[in-house]
């Protein structure tokens, strides 16, 4: 069973039902239920037109949910008579269903599981165990999430912005459960280029291979992180960097500058150093003021800040940190860090300390604490 085609087959038979009269939430529930079939009947007797074969069995299941519900009985009569069987229409509606999906009347967290299910062709069993919460509970949110978008008009244009922030979420999640998020991301990503000419998502699929590329070596054996400075740089993906500097390269060449396209430079300017030594700083700094610019946003202008301090020394990084919220999130690491630097080891292992009671999870929590242990036992030599 090719669970890779099926996947990518999920929006296209999707929207063909849309097109035909189907209500999206109906809809999407069939296909759900053409899939299950394929799974069971496809290893014995593949068929030639795998996509034709998920739109007949899907249409059917929509007509037959349609026929058994009386209360739709209006719209029944409204749908076509089930077509005869053949080669399924060529018209590709993956983008609009990403539109869909990523209507402004969702919550994020909504948005990302629609998208997961209807686009991804994810079992509500994976997205729960990749988001760590109960079948139950997914399962409510994506049947809301449908209810809301049912009677949203199919060809009407979304908001590509929108599309990426909710693809980006679900690349940040990274891994968990028996579905890998951030390659779930990057299929999902590459499928949307394949869909529109946009420049940002094309900075959106670099920056997602860019930061993929690094992924093997960001661990240690044992799970702690290990920082970008000292990771083994012969274990990234060379191959993913070349694909992903090639088609940032590309974009930026279109002069149309977005949010991804400046964070895929940044990310460029990492993967491109031989050496931790190596990386060219002062280039960052000024990424990440094109990315300030773009976004006014509080959480660049702390990364800029360390940025700052590699380039300019820590004392400089200080001084940008300190015109920043203390209350912004990572705020008492990126000290702590600027203070290690400039050798002031008592401050920057008591921040350690406070930041990693503050951190988000349990591996930065650990590797925070390691750090201000670290500079406590050479303190006290």
């Amino acid at each position: 069973m090719n669970d890779v085609l099926l996947r990518s087959l999920t929006p296209s038979v999707l929207g063909i039902l849309v097109r035909r009269g189907a209500d999206f939430a109906a809809a999407e529930d069939a296909v759900q239920d053409a899939l299950v079939e394929a799974v069971r009947a496809w290893p014995a007797d593949p068929p030639r037109d795998p996509k034709g074969w998920l739109v007949t069995v899907a249409w059917r299941r929509f007509l037959d949910a349609t026929r058994a519900d009386a209360a739709r009985r209006r719209r029944e009569d409204r749908v076509e008579e089930e077509p005869a069987p053949g080669p399924a229409p060529a018209a590709d509606d993956t983008l609009q269903l990403y539109f869909l999906c990523a209507h402004p009347s969702l919550t994020p967290s909504s948005a990302v599981a629609l998208t997961l299910r209807a686009v991804g062709g994810l079992t509500t069993r994976q997205i729960a165990q990749a988001y760590l919460v109960p079948e139950a509970t997914m399962a409510q949110r994506i049947s809301r999430a449908k209810r809301t978008v049912s009677g949203v008009r199919f060809d009407q244009p979304g908001d590509v912005a929108t599309v990426l922030r909710v693809l980006y979420l679900v690349f940040n999640e990274g891994y968990s459960g028996d579905v890998d998020l951030a390659a779930e991301a990057i299929r999902l990503t590459r499928q949307l280029a394949a869909s529109i000419d946009h420049p940002e998502v094309a900075g959106l699929l670099a920056l997602m291979l860019l930061h993929q590329a690094r992924r093997t070596a960001r661990t240690a054996p044992d799970g702690s992180l290990v920082p970008l400075a000292e990771q083994d740089r012969s274990r990234w993906d060379t191959r993913a960097i070349t694909e992903g500097v090639e088609i940032l390269q590309a974009a930026l060449a279109r002069d149309r500058l977005g949010e991804f396209q400046a964070q895929a430079a940044i990310a460029a300017l990492h993967a491109d150093a031989p050496t931790a030594e190596e990386t060219d700083w002062v280039q960052i700094v000024e990424w990440y003021d094109e990315l300030a610019r773009l976004t006014d946003s509080p959480v660049v202008r702390l990364n800029r800040a360390v940025a700052v301090g590699e380039a300019d020394g820590p004392r400089a990084g200080l001084a940008a940190l300190a015109a920043l919220d203390a209350s912004l999130p990572r705020y008492t690491a990126v000290a702590a860090y600027l203070h290690e630097c400039d050798g002031d080891l008592a401050t920057a292992a008591r921040l350690y300390a406070e930041a990693a009671r503050k951190a988000p999870n349990l591996a930065e929590r650990d590797h925070l604490t390691r750090r201000a242990a670290r500079l406590n036992a050479r303190g006290s030599r």
